[in-house]
């Protein structure tokens, strides 16, 4: 997607379902998240604290456009960023430790704790917001790098300091090593290396850190909850009961692969709303993604579009069957353009129809 574009679709992923002043609330919070959409290609972030900034070392236009991805290292456990991408497919909330770097090669342990964004009207997922409380810890000495021995005695008498190789990223050859031993600062050299080495140990956050995520996630959804009601599109953190299918954030993501101009729209809601609109939709027709979600079809119909062809489309939705036609639709500007459209229901294992696709 090109950069023009896909910041155009970020813009759009806040201006159009919170106030303007929502970008202040979030920026006055002290606590370091960010803010994911996952109906964008690449579910890229829409939003980062400057307390998430100024943590990672990133600037925003760095950190803006692009996915968790820049924050993960050669010792980041995949097994972990498993659990969060089930988490996303699943559209629920997690807490796991993990392993990140900052923008200087820094790793970091961190509390991350993420959870889904519904939209109250339809269910689906608006946003993924994520926690990152850094977790503290005491620092000890660990087994690599230099330690120094008891010493032992020279045939003078004289008491020598012994070394002994750990394993240590860092090579040092013995020139090297009796060259470090004659300065004061060896202290210092091997506290630097275990605190390195130290930092990817393994390490679980404690009660405090955990409530504190959890304080800072209730903070973030009350500035989302408030200033999403002024627009009247109103955002929950639990997803309210909403008859007929929802579209998860994986199956939203895989769809938004696709070149093609479609819409899928929901029988089950009433005058069956379009759920879902293609990039390539949005472009042929002019409209935006929020002037799409929610509206029947027909609001692509004008005064020439002939009525005999929105009868057959009627019926096959009627019938549950599949359809093509020829017909004359308008775009946003009023401008016309013909349509070669294909009707088809969506079917589950059972046979029941629960989408309608639209090309």
């Amino acid at each position: 997607m090109e950069l023009a574009s896909q910041l155009g679709l970020i813009d759009q992923s806040f201006d159009d379902r919170y106030s303007h002043y929502v970008h202040e609330a979030l920026d006055e919070l002290p606590d370091n998240f960010t803010i994911t959409d996952p109906s964008i290609p690449g579910h890229p972030i829409v939003f980062a604290s400057r307390g998430f900034l100024k943590m990672s070392g990133y600037s925003k236009d760095e950190v803006i456009g692009k996915n968790g991805g820049i924050f993960q290292g050669p010792r980041t456990c995949r097994r972990s960023l498993m659990e969060i991408r089930d988490a996303m497919r699943e559209e629920r909330a997690i807490q796991i430790n993990l392993l990140n770097y900052r923008k200087d090669g820094g790793p970091f342990w961190m509390l991350f704790h993420m959870s889904p964004v519904f939209s109250k009207d339809d269910g689906r997922v608006i946003h993924f917001v994520a926690v990152q409380v850094p977790i503290s810890r005491k620092r000890r000495r660990s087994g690599c790098g230099f330690r120094r021995s008891g010493g032992s005695l020279c045939e003078d008498g004289s008491k020598v300091q012994d070394f002994v190789f750990g394993s240590c990223r860092k090579e040092v050859c013995s020139d090297s090593l009796l060259e470090l031993g004659r300065v004061s600062s060896l202290d210092q050299v091997l506290e630097h290396d275990d605190r390195e080495l130290e930092s990817e140990e393994p390490c679980d956050a404690s009660d405090v850190e955990k409530r504190s995520a959890m304080t800072a996630m209730d903070n973030i959804f009350s500035v989302l909850t408030h200033y999403s009601e002024s627009t009247g599109r109103l955002v929950c953190r639990k997803r309210c009961s909403m008859p007929g299918v929802v579209l998860n954030s994986s199956l939203i993501i895989s769809l938004g692969r696709m070149k093609q101009s479609f819409v899928l729209t929901n029988p089950y809601l009433p005058d069956m709303p379009i759920v879902y609109a293609s990039d390539a939709f949005l472009k042929l027709t002019g409209y935006a993604r929020d002037e799409v979600l929610g509206r029947n079809c027909r609001f692509l119909s004008g005064m020439d579009t002939d009525t005999s062809t929105l009868y057959l489309i009627r019926e096959s939705i009627k019938t549950e069957q599949s359809c093509t036609v020829r017909i004359l639709n308008y775009r946003k500007n009023e401008g016309t353009f013909w349509n070669l459209l294909h009707i088809s229901p969506v079917r589950d294992a059972s046979g029941k129809v629960f989408l309608h696709t639209n090309y």
